[in-house]
C-alpha cells in the first residue's frame, strides 16, 4: 500500500512538473510569433489599432443612394407638367389622386410654412454678417440660409421637389398649390365627389374679404417666429401633418372640423386660410411669366367669373394671388361652342362670307 501511494506521489509530481513546463514552451512560441514592433498590451484594456477614417460620400453616392426618390419624384413632376400643358381634366384627376397618394402619404413632401421660416430666418442671418467688422463673403451668406434648411446632399428629392414647386410658381403662378400639394388635392377630390348641391355659394363680396385672412396667418406666423423662435405652432395653422397620422385628439378635431366645412365651401382652406398659399400668391404676383392668355371680349365677360370655383377672377379681372391655375377657364376659353371669343368670331366670318357680291351671286345662281 505504502508503494502504491509512493508511485502515485510521484506520478503526480511528474504531471505537475510536465504541465508546468507545456505552459513554459507555450508562452516562449506565443512570443515568437507575435510582430516584434507590435505594442504590449495596455493595463488598462486593449490597445486596438485606430481604424483609419473612411472618405466622405460623394454627392454622386448620395445620389445614387435616393436614386428611387428622385426617379419616382421626376415621374410625378411629368405627370403634373402633361397634365396642366394639354388642360386634360382626366389626366389632372390622376394627378390628384398620386399627389394624396405618393406626395402625401407616402413620402409626406409639402412645402409648409416651416420653409418660410427657415428662409427669412436665414436670410437675417445673412444680412446681420453685413454689419460685421468683415464683409460677408458668399460662402458665409450662402452657409447663413443653408443652416436653417435640411442638409442637401441628404435630401435632395425633397430639394428638388422645391425647386420645381418655386420655378412652376414663377413661370405660371400656384401650380404647386393647384396639382401639388396633397392637401390640396384631398379637398379638390372631396369637390368633385360631394354633390353640388350640399355646396354654398359664397357672396362675392364675402368671398373677397375672406381671401385676406390667409395673409393674415401668414404674416401672424411670420411676426411671432421672430419674436418667439419657436414652430411648433405651425401645427395648428398647417393641416399637412394628417397624412403621418400624428397627432394629439385636439388636432384631430380641428382638421376633422376642417374637412366636414370643405363639404359645404370648395377649398377652404386653400382660399382663406393657408399660409403657406398666400406666400407662394405673392410670388405669383410679383414673377408670373406665363400668365393665362386673355380674349379681348373677356372685358365684356363674366362667364369665366362665374365658372371660376376659386374666386380668383373678380370684376372680369384674374387675380394672380388666387389663381392656382386649375384650368377651368383655360378650358372653356378653347371650348368654341360657350366662348363668346368663338362664338362672334364665327359671326364676324359669318358677314364677311355673306358680303353683297356674294349674295348676288348666290341669287344669279339660283336661277
Amino acid at each position: 500500500m505504502s508503494a502504491l501511494l509512493r508511485l502515485f506521489a510521484r506520478c503526480g509530481v511528474n504531471a505537475l512538473r510536465t504541465l508546468l513546463l507545456c505552459t513554459l514552451l507555450l508562452g516562449v512560441t506565443a512570443s515568437a510569433q507575435a510582430p516584434p514592433d507590435e505594442p504590449a498590451a495596455d493595463a488598462a484594456g486593449w490597445n486596438f489599432d485606430e481604424e483609419e477614417e473612411e472618405a466622405a460620400p460623394t454627392l454622386l453616392e448620395h445620389a445614387r443612394e435616393q436614386a428611387l426618390d428622385i426617379g419616382l419624384l421626376l415621374a410625378f413632376g411629368t405627370l403634373v407638367m402633361v397634365s396642366f400643358l394639354r388642360k386634360s381634366v382626366a389626366l389632372k384627376y390622376v394627378t390628384l389622386v398620386f399627389a394624396v397618394i405618393y406626395m402625401g402619404r407616402m413620402k409626406a413632401y409639402m412645402l409648409s410654412v416651416v420653409n418660410v421660416f427657415g428662409v427669412l430666418g436665414g436670410g437675417v442671418s445673412a444680412v446681420k454678417l453685413g454689419f460685421g467688422d468683415e464683409a460677408p463673403t458668399l460662402g458665409a451668406v450662402g452657409g447663413a440660409l443653408a443652416s436653417s434648411l435640411p442638409p442637401f446632399a441628404f435630401s435632395l428629392a425633397w430639394y428638388a421637389f422645391a425647386v420645381f414647386a418655386v420655378v412652376t410658381t414663377i413661370v405660371w403662378g400656384r401650380v404647386y398649390c393647384g396639382r401639388v400639394c396633397a392637401f390640396g388635392a384631398l379637398t379638390q377630390l372631396i369637390d368633385a365627389v360631394v354633390p353640388k348641391r350640399f355646396q354654398l355659394e359664397i357672396p362675392a363680396k364675402l368671398e373677397a374679404r375672406a381671401s385676406y385672412i390667409k395673409y393674415g396667418i401668414l404674416f401672424g406666423a411670420i411676426a411671432a417666429y421672430f419674436v418667439t423662435s419657436e414652430i411648433s405652432f405651425y401645427r395648428y395653422i398647417e393641416p399637412f401633418w394628417l397624412f403621418t397620422f400624428d397627432a394629439t385628439p385636439v388636432l384631430w378635431t380641428m382638421v376633422g372640423v376642417l374637412l366636414v366645412a370643405s363639404i359645404f365651401v370648395r377649398n377652404l382652406y386653400c382660399r382663406f386660410l393657408c399660409p403657406l398659399g398666400a406666400a407662394l400668391g405673392l410670388i405669383s404676383k410679383a414673377t408670373t411669366v406665363l400668365p393665362i392668355k386673355r380674349w379681348s371680349e373677356c372685358s365684356q365677360c363674366a362667364l369665366c367669373e362665374k365658372t371660376c370655383q376659386w374666386g380668383a377672377i373678380r370684376k372680369r379681372q384674374i387675380l394672380k394671388t388666387e389663381c392656382v391655375r386649375c384650368d377651368d377657364c383655360e378650358i372653356l376659353y378653347d371650348d368654341k361652342l360657350r366662348c363668346p371669343h368663338w362664338l362672334l368670331e364665327l359671326k364676324r366670318k359669318a358677314r364677311v362670307a355673306f358680303t353683297p357680291d356674294t349674295a348676288a351671286q348666290e341669287r344669279t345662281s339660283q336661277t
